[in-house]
């Protein structure tokens, strides 16, 4: 067996290893910095009277994403430790032709279940039409055809390039991954409701054209792989999580909507946001990624005891998403002109307490998620990333609202 990254973690070492690891990835979080500048820049057009649904659905556009990225990026990290995936960028094995063609076909039937649900949920909280439903079912749908576009060659590129330079792509690939998603997700969920809304039928022409594009990609890659075992297996098991995450990124958006409340014209608070539900997926994706890459490998045992044996891992991590949080908080306060000591002080306190609550939670979540599945013979990268990244934003969300309600 080809000795890994992992296989060679001793504890202080592997501890070290982990937190400059660690680091480098979150460090990417800060991505999410612009992703809540273009939050703050373009917050009118989330208040479009047309699109009742335009700020609780950007919540679930950046987590069903994540999903889907964190399925793939975990695919492509076990992958290629395992050798079923080359680090190759032609020539590349069936396994990787499979996990694409699934990637971009999940994207799709994800983006119509979170338009569904959003839809479901905004009968009750803005009355919403079917003349809605068709409006932010164009939008969700070419919003996912230009996010497959423009991630999916970045997640290859980063997963070969980390592992061919020795780095751990279990702990590289979905920090640096999600936020480059978080960034180019906002810009296309804008692009598209831009264009729909302010070109009028023209606009409505051009999302309509780019749907239904999308859609007969989709068509044709199901009816080439939907007999291979790999392909329906991953689709399969991603319908279980996707049933939950299209439920749960309504919940994110409810909490969005409660902070926006809470919050007033406190624009550091939106800044730093995307960063901090980011941070937290990130670190979620340390934990549980190489949790399964462990469990693939036979080094640690299908039980929750065994997370003795991923303190170095959940410590490194933890650690530099606090050093992040202290970094995001500098930035933010910076870029919002805030000096009087109180408030500085204030916004620290929120921020350290919201990381305490989240990163315990999805530690557990993620270790929890990774064993058992393992054990009841389903594989864990087809369910421990895409359910902690989308309980990570919750999670955070409601995290923050915590702090928010309490230290005031």
């Amino acid at each position: 067996m080809t000795e890994t990254v992992i296989a060679k973690s001793t504890s202080g070492a592997g501890l070290r290893r982990s937190i400059g690891q660690s680091l480098l990835s979150l460090s990417f979080s800060t991505g999410g910095l612009l992703t809540g500048t273009l939050l703050v820049l373009y917050f009118d057009i989330f208040s479009i009277k047309g699109a009742p649904w335009a700020l609780v659905l950007f919540p679930g556009i950046l987590s069903v994403r994540g999903a889907i990225g964190g399925l793939f990026s975990g695919h492509l990290s076990t992958g290629l430790h395992l050798g079923t995936i080359r680090a190759s960028y032609t020539r590349n094995t069936n396994d990787f032709r499979l996990l694409l063609h699934g990637v971009i076909t999940l994207a799709l039937i994800s983006g119509i279940a979170v338009g569904l649900a959003t839809s479901i949920f905004g009968v009750f909280l803005w009355k919403a039409t079917i003349t809605d439903f068709v409006k932010l079912l164009a939008v969700i749908i070419a919003t996912m055809a230009l996010s497959v576009i423009f991630i999916s060659p970045i997640t290859i590129a980063v997963s070969i390039f980390s592992f061919r330079r020795g780095l751990d792509p279990d702990v590289i690939v979905y920090p640096i991954i999600s936020t480059v998603a978080d960034v180019t997700n906002t810009a296309c969920y804008i692009f598209s409701l831009n264009i729909f809304f302010t070109l009028n039928n023209f606009g409505y022409f051009l999302i309509g054209i780019l749907d239904l594009i999308f859609l007969f990609v989709v068509v044709c890659l199901l009816v080439k792989n939907v007999k291979e075992e790999g392909f329906a297996r991953m689709v399969k098991e991603f319908l279980l999580t996707l049933m939950f995450v299209a439920f749960i990124v309504n919940v994110t958006g409810a909490f969005l909507n409660k902070i926006s409340g809470i919050i007033g014209n406190r624009t550091e608070i939106y800044v730093v946001y995307p960063a901090l539900i980011t941070t937290s997926g990130g670190v979620g994706s340390i934990v549980g990624s190489t949790a399964t890459t462990k469990l693939a490998l036979g080094s640690i045992k299908p039980s929750f005891s065994s997370i003795k044996q991923h303190l170095n891992e959940i410590g490194g991590s933890w650690i530099a998403s606090i050093a992040m949080f202290a970094f995001y908080f500098t930035m933010s306060s910076f870029a919002s002109k805030m000096t009087m000591p109180s408030h500085l002080l204030r916004f620290l306190a929120q921020l350290l307490t919201t990381n305490i609550l989240a990163i315990s939670a999805i530690v557990v979540i993620s270790y929890a998620v990774a064993f058992s599945t393992h054990r009841r013979g389903w594989d864990p990268d087809n369910f421990v990333i895409p359910i902690e990244s989308s309980l990570a934003d919750s999670v955070t969300t409601i995290s923050l609202l915590i702090a928010l309600t309490v230290i005031v």
